[in-house]
């Protein structure tokens, strides 16, 4: 079955493509698509993949689902468009940010810069249904992401995972924490945060400098 994904990625994953279970999950996702409004837009549900090539993959954050709210979703986890306002998560992720590295907070929610530098910004369920979170859950998307997760660590050497809440964190079981790192924390929504487990993590510096040790170039957050 063909997918339009990006080549590096192709490569690697046509064998789950050709899955019974991933046959079905394109169907359900076809037939959603065409009975409901759903996000991200057909054309960028595999935009984390096109925008990270596989050979340049030095980092990876796990979200869980799209953004279900018009406008919002681009298929990149916790990234809005050019001009969108930044939604609860993704400001906090930017007020991290900025007091970590010490840079100003960031006018755009556009995360694609990440991914071009390598930053898999991978959500575990890729598509939902406009204003009803979680709607594409277990219907195959989980199957799929997990197995990109362990071709990852498979395939690589010194990734570094950034498992931010408990969704995240429940896939370290299937990374190889011989061969890679991984920094985990509190959800960065608010009702996390605001308790005090997100802030002060330093995340993006001490990714900086596993990648720096490593003789890596960092990542320009």
């Amino acid at each position: 079955m063909q997918v339009k994904i990006e080549d590096s990625w192709r490569n690697i994953l046509q064998s789950e493509f050709e899955k019974p279970y991933f046959k079905t999950l394109v169907d359900f996702v076809k037939s959603e698509y065409k009975q409901h409004i759903c996000y991200p837009k057909s054309g960028h549900i595999f935009a984390a993949f096109d925008n990270c090539n596989f050979h340049d993959l030095r980092v990876v954050i796990i979200g869980q689902d799209p953004y279900h709210v018009q406008n919002q979703a681009n298929g990149l986890c916790f990234s809005v468009n050019d001009g969108v306002a930044h939604p609860p998560s993704l400001k906090n992720i930017f007020k991290e940010l900025s007091t970590d590295l010490q840079v100003t907070y960031p006018q755009s929610g556009n995360l694609e810069k990440w991914a071009k530098q390598g930053v898999l910004l991978l959500n575990a369920t890729l598509t939902v249904r406009e204003n009803e979170a979680g709607s594409h859950q277990k219907k195959g998307w989980e199957t799929f992401t997990d197995a990109v997760i362990q071709k990852v660590s498979t395939e690589k050497e010194g990734v570094v995972f950034l498992l931010w809440g408990g969704f995240a964190k429940q896939k370290t079981k299937i990374i190889d924490v011989k061969k890679h790192c991984i920094f985990t924390s509190g959800h960065p929504s608010p009702l996390s945060a605001n308790r005090g487990f997100w802030f002060g993590n330093k995340h993006f510096s001490k990714t900086n400098k596993v990648l720096e040790n490593m003789k890596k170039p960092i990542i320009e957050w």
